[in-house]
C-alpha cells in the first residue's frame, strides 16, 4: 500500500510542476480558454469529490448515515474557515471582487502562496485518505481528478510570481514547495483514516465535503466571472462524465 500512496504522491507532484513549466511557456490564457479549462477541471474535481470518496463513504458507514453527513460539512466548514484568513486564489489575479480578512496587512505575494499551499493540503488528505478502503479504485479516481485540476493551478502559481519579479528560479522552487505540502497531506490523510476504521467513513466524507467547497466556491464563480458561461458548463458535465467513465474502465 505505501508503493501505492509514493505513486499517488509523485503523480500528484508531478502535474503540479507540469503545469508549472507551462506556466513559464504560456504567462496568460485567454479568458475564453482559461474558462473552460477551469470547467473542465470543476467538473473532474466534482466527479471526484462524489464518486470517489462520499459515495464509498455512505457505502461503508451503512445505517451510521450521519457519519457522511457529519463529514460533508465539517469538510465544508474547515474551507470556509481557511477562507477567513487567506484570499481566493484568482484574488491574487485582479479578478475577485470579494474582500478577505487580513488582505491589507500581508504581502500580496505571500497571501498567494498561502492561499495555494493551505488549499493543497487538504486536496492530499483527500487523496491518501481512500487508501484506507479495502479497494483503492476509489482512491485512485481522486488522485487522478486531482492531479488533471493540478495542471493548470500550476499554470496559475506562475504569472503573478513573475510579474512581481520574482526569478525563474524561485518560483520554480515555491512550485515545488507546494507540491510536496500536498505530499504531506497525502500521508497525514492515509495516517488520519487509519487511526479507527470505523471513523473512515467521516474521514471520506470530509475530504468529499472539502473538494465541493472549491468546486462551489472557488472554481464555478471563476468560470462564471467573464461572459463564457456555457461553455464552461460544457466543459465541466464533459470533465464529470470523463471522469466517471474512467472510474468505471478503472
Amino acid at each position: 500500500m505505501t508503493g501505492q500512496i509514493w505513486l499517488s504522491a509523485a503523480g500528484l507532484s508531478a502535474a503540479t510542476l507540469l503545469g508549472a513549466l507551462i506556466g513559464f511557456a504560456v504567462k496568460r490564457l485567454p479568458h475564453k480558454w482559461n474558462d473552460a479549462v477551469l470547467g473542465f477541471c470543476a467538473g473532474v474535481m466534482l466527479a471526484a469529490s462524489t464518486v470517489g470518496l462520499i459515495v464509498p463513504a455512505s457505502e461503508q458507514a451503512g445505517d451510521a448515515w450521519w457519519l457522511v453527513v457529519a463529514g460533508v460539512v465539517t469538510g465544508m466548514l474547515f474551507l470556509n474557515l481557511l477562507d477567513l484568513v487567506t484570499p481566493h486564489l484568482h484574488m491574487i489575479t485582479g479578478l475577485d471582487r470579494e474582500e478577505h480578512l487580513h488582505n491589507a496587512s500581508l504581502n500580496r505575494i505571500l497571501l498567494f502562496v498561502m492561499a495555494i499551499a493551505l488549499h493543497k493540503f487538504p486536496e492530499g488528505i483527500a487523496s491518501g485518505v481512500g487508501f484506507n478502503s479495502p479497494d483503492s479504485t476509489d482512491a485512485w479516481t481522486v488522485v487522478v481528478g486531482i492531479a488533471i485540476q493540478n495542471v493548470p493551478e500550476g499554470m496559475v502559481v506562475i504569472a503573478p510570481l513573475l510579474l512581481a519579479g520574482v526569478s525563474r528560479l524561485r518560483t520554480l522552487l515555491i512550485s515545488l514547495a507546494i507540491a510536496l505540502l500536498e505530499v504531506a497531506g497525502i500521508w497525514a490523510g492515509y495516517a488520519m483514516g487509519g487511526l479507527s476504521e470505523g471513523m473512515l467513513p467521516l474521514m471520506l466524507a470530509f475530504a468529499g465535503g472539502a473538494m465541493l467547497y472549491v468546486v462551489s466556491d472557488e472554481m464555478i464563480p471563476e468560470t462564471h466571472a467573464h461572459g463564457f458561461e456555457k461553455v464552461a458548463t460544457y466543459c465541466l458535465v464533459l470533465g464529470f462524465v470523463g471522469l466517471i467513465l474512467l472510474e468505471r474502465l478503472l
